[in-house]
C-alpha cells in the first residue's frame, strides 16, 4: 500500500505524467501537521455542499491473488521495513495462493473482494513468507476453509488458527472417538465443533488421545464433556478445528 501512495504523490505533482492517475481536481501540495497522508473530503464531501450524484470514491487497481507475487528488491529495510504488513488489495481471483517464490508459505482460499496482507513479524524476519492474505471487512467474520486461516483471536499472544474438514461413521459410534488429519505446525488444541446437516453437534473436546506435537499425521478425538457417554450416529459430519500455531 505504502508503494501505491508514493506513486500517487509523485506522480499527482508532476504535471507531465502520462495518465497513469486520473483526478477530478488540482490536489493541494500540502497538508502538514496532519494524520492524513490524502485528503479529497474538501472537493468532494456532501459537507461542502457536493451533490449525492458527484460524490467521489476510490477506485482501486485490482489484482490476481492466485499468482499475485511480491517484488522485494526495495525492501531493503528502509523502504517496506514492515515487508508490506496491511497493504490492501482488491482480488478478482477465486482460488487458491501460491506458496512458491516471494510469497506467503501459508496458502489462502480466496474469492473476489478486498484483502489485506497481516505480516506483523516482517520487519523482525525480513520476509514476507511469514504472512498470510486475509479477507478485509465484515468486522471479523471468516470463512474457515480446508485451508488454514488466522481467526481473530489471540491467547496470552498465542495465535488461534482454524481450519475446515469432514470425516464419515458408517456406523453409530458410541465411543465418540474420530480420528481426523493434524493441522501442519500445530502447537495446542482450543476447541473443535463438529456439524452435521448444518446444526452444531458437538463443540468441546473431551480428550486428545495424541501429544500435537508428536510426528504422526491424524490425532483421534474425543468429543463431549467427559461426564457422560454420547452417540454420534451414522452420517457424514463437518467440524471446524481451533488451535494454536
Amino acid at each position: 500500500m505504502k508503494k501505491i501512495i508514493s506513486i500517487i504523490v509523485i506522480i499527482l505533482s508532476v504535471s507531465s505524467a502520462n495518465g497513469q492517475i486520473l483526478t477530478n481536481s488540482v490536489p493541494a501540495n500540502a497538508i502538514n501537521n496532519s494524520n492524513a497522508f490524502l485528503d479529497a473530503s474538501t472537493n468532494y464531501s456532501s459537507f461542502f455542499g457536493e451533490n449525492n450524484n458527484k460524490h467521489k470514491g476510490l477506485v482501486f487497481p485490482d489484482v490476481n491473488l492466485a499468482t499475485f507475487q511480491f517484488e522485494n528488491i526495495i525492501a531493503d529495510g528502509i523502504t517496506f521495513p514492515s515487508y508490506y504488513d496491511g497493504m490492501v488489495v482488491y482480488n478478482t481471483a477465486t482460488g487458491n495462493t501460491l506458496t512458491t517464490g516471494i510469497r506467503p508459505s501459508t496458502t489462502t482460499a480466496v474469492t473476489p473482494g478486498f484483502y489485506y496482507f497481516s505480516n506483523p513479524n516482517g520487519a523482525t524476519n525480513s520476509n514476507v513468507t511469514d504472512g498470510i492474505w486475509t479477507p478485509l471487512g465484515n468486522g471479523s467474520v471468516k470463512n474457515y476453509t480446508t485451508t488454514p486461516i488466522k481467526t481473530s483471536t489471540s491467547i496470552d499472544g498465542a495465535q488461534v488458527w482454524a481450519v475446515k474438514g469432514s470425516f464419515t461413521l458408517p456406523i453409530d459410534n458410541a465411543t465418540a472417538v474420530v480420528s481426523i488429519p493434524k493441522p501442519a505446525g500445530i502447537s495446542g488444541y482450543f476447541k473443535m465443533t463438529t456439524y452435521q446437516g448444518g446444526k452444531t453437534f458437538r463443540s468441546e473436546i473431551s480428550s486428545l488421545a495424541i501429544d500435537p506435537s508428536s510426528l504422526v499425521t491424524t490425532v483421534s478425538v474425543v468429543t463431549g464433556n467427559g461426564l457422560f457417554s454420547e452417540v454420534y450416529p451414522a452420517g457424514d459430519y463437518t467440524y471446524t478445528l481451533e488451535y494454536f500455531k
